[in-house]
């Protein structure tokens, strides 16, 4: 018994898991195609082929739906960076602006298959309280840098990451604006030059600050 009810469990997880799924799907055309203002309910209900009841359901409104996307959507830009700090740590990269560079190329690369929800969450309109959402979120992708950097928490340390923190975020919505996938990539490697130039200034004030 105690089987046939761990196997129910499991398969009424993957439902409610692939109905999240197709709702977020179904979410991302019709928010990028319309915004969120403009965007109904019942748009995002008809492209998931799937009814009102639910959507509210699974998420509680079009608000909590929106949120749940860009969540979906941050996940996946940081996973992004984080293969890509875990594959240049196999291979024996210890120092922490290389690891931040390597973190910071993935994420770039990531944003040109996300440019539709860069656009949407940091140029299109949102949910009440969703401004502050990005705010709470921007303050963790500082602190992950700081431990990333290996920088310790000095008056100049936090103006030094927050600016490398804000050139990723600059970066992303510029890659999103490219023309094309060949001008995406050549953005890329445009960022990451600027962050190599970048680097020789602001790695020997890090380490100063370390040493201090």
């Amino acid at each position: 018994m105690a089987v046939r009810n761990d196997g129910r469990a499991a398969r009424q997880w993957s439902s409610t898991e692939q109905t999240r799924a197709q709702f977020l799907d179904a979410a991302r055309v019709v928010f990028a195609e319309r915004g969120f203002a403009e965007a109904s309910v019942s748009e995002v209900v008809e492209q998931a082929g799937s009814s009102v009841g639910s959507l509210y359901h699974h998420f509680g409104g079009k608000a909590e739906l929106f949120t749940a996307l860009w969540e979906r959507y941050r996940d996946e830009q940081h996973a992004a960076a984080s293969a890509a700090v875990a594959t240049a740590r196999a291979e024996g990269v210890t120092g922490g602006f290389e690891l931040f560079e390597a973190g910071s190329r993935g994420y770039m690369q990531a944003a040109w298959g996300n440019r539709d929800m860069v656009k949407l969450f940091y140029d299109g309109d949102s949910p009440p309280g969703f401004q502050k959402l990005l705010r709470q979120s921007s303050r963790k992708w500082v602190r992950d840098n700081f431990r990333l950097l290996g920088a310790n928490d000095s008056a100049v340390n936090r103006v030094l990451v927050a600016l490398l923190t804000s050139f990723m975020g600059d970066a992303r919505r510029e890659i999103a604006s490219a023309r094309s996938a060949k001008e995406a990539r050549e953005l890329v490697d445009t960022m990451m030059a600027v962050l190599a130039r970048l680097r020789t200034v602001i790695e020997a004030e890090l380490l100063a600050e370390v040493a201090g």
